[in-house]
């Protein structure tokens, strides 16, 4: 084998996180698969960061440094992605780390399956505990499948937007940038690399160290600003994108799941007392009626969810008092 088919990329954005890089490269540069390249963009760090990245880039020849100005995550990613030379490409963010064998296992599983993209599933660092799952399967997946699984969830796979999970063939994302100044970058990167793929591979093990701060609530107003100005449009961006390179059925499937999405988005800020972001969310929902009624006419939505649905285009704050009763009597009952 040619030494540069089974060569891997790893791209590490690096910004003010000196407590946590040590860990994160020791994950990285023990890996068993050692032909890696990793690259280590330093995006303007005011801490010791920077000389953390140079001192690596001095031990191990595998890895490269390169400083440029604040320029927030994608631009690093996509200054990365400029350098790297690897058939394979991978993400870490620099304050998580991965299993000694993530990237030997996604690589054979990929070769092993002819596929062009291997995903696995991830732990969840909190503070005080850190859950897992999977059972060790290696699943192959076309890209209907994968595409299915992703849009509609499903409860055997873990399959998010998140790129630091998967490993891309290098020709499968070429061309393909992170959207420079944005939040929720990883939905379109990820959504175009799917539409763009035959046969991908999904593997049923923790490999990932993905740490999370976050506690109680997903809204907030820095989220909620966040989320409208950049999650919602981007999954927009994502149905589109799903009618116009694979299906309308599976891009209405995508409009489905972005329908339930909102409403759960909504209840969350109703609970948190975010009634500004709540009514923002009703318009939202209520701007797609027309596309959302032909869709939910289609034959493919649950009958609980037209139901619901029904009931929220009547009346949100009715909706929302059936769906609170609904936890607080019905779910205890059944459990």
């Amino acid at each position: 084998m040619n030494r540069n088919e089974d060569l891997i990329s790893i791209i590490v954005p690096v910004y003010n996180v000196e407590a946590y890089l040590d860990r994160c490269m020791h994950s990285i540069l023990t890996q068993t698969h050692q032909n890696l390249e990793v690259i280590l963009v330093d995006d303007g760090s005011t801490d010791a960061s920077s000389a953390k990245c140079d001192a690596y880039a001095e031990k191990d020849s595998r890895v490269k440094v390169l400083h440029k100005p604040n320029g927030g995550l994608s631009d690093a990613r996509n200054a990365g992605l400029m350098l790297a030379e690897g058939a394979y490409i991978g993400y870490v963010d620099s304050d998580d780390w991965i299993e000694p064998d993530m990237y030997a296992s996604m690589y054979r599983a990929c070769v092993d399956n002819h596929a062009q993209l291997a995903v696995c599933r991830y732990f969840q660092e909190y503070k005080d505990r850190t859950e897992a799952g999977g059972n060790g399967s290696v699943v192959p997946l076309t890209r209907e499948e994968l595409l299915k699984i992703y849009i509609s969830g499903h409860e055997d796979y873990i399959i998010y937007n998140s790129v630091w999970s998967k490993l891309f063939q290098r020709e499968l994302i070429e061309g393909m940038l992170f959207p420079k100044g944005r939040n929720s970058e990883d939905i379109m990167y990820t959504t175009r690399a799917f539409c763009r793929l035959e046969r991908a591979v999904y593997l049923d093990r923790c490999l990932y160290h993905y740490v999370l701060d976050r506690v109680g609530s997903i809204m907030n107003a820095s989220r909620a600003e966040r989320m409208f100005g950049d999650e919602l449009p981007f999954w927009r961006e994502h149905i589109a994108c799903i009618r116009e390179m694979v299906s309308p059925r599976m891009a209405d499937l995508a409009a489905y799941a972005f329908q339930r999405r909102l409403l759960f988005y909504y209840m969350d800020a109703r609970n948190s007392n975010h009634r500004e972001t709540a009514s923002r969310l009703v318009t939202e929902i209520k701007a797609d009626k027309d596309e959302m009624d032909r869709i939910y006419a289609s034959g493919i939505v649950a009958r609980g969810d037209r139901l619901r649905r029904r009931l929220f285009l009547f009346s949100p704050g009715l909706y929302a008092l059936a769906v609170q009763l609904y936890e607080k009597l019905v779910i205890p009952l059944r459990q």
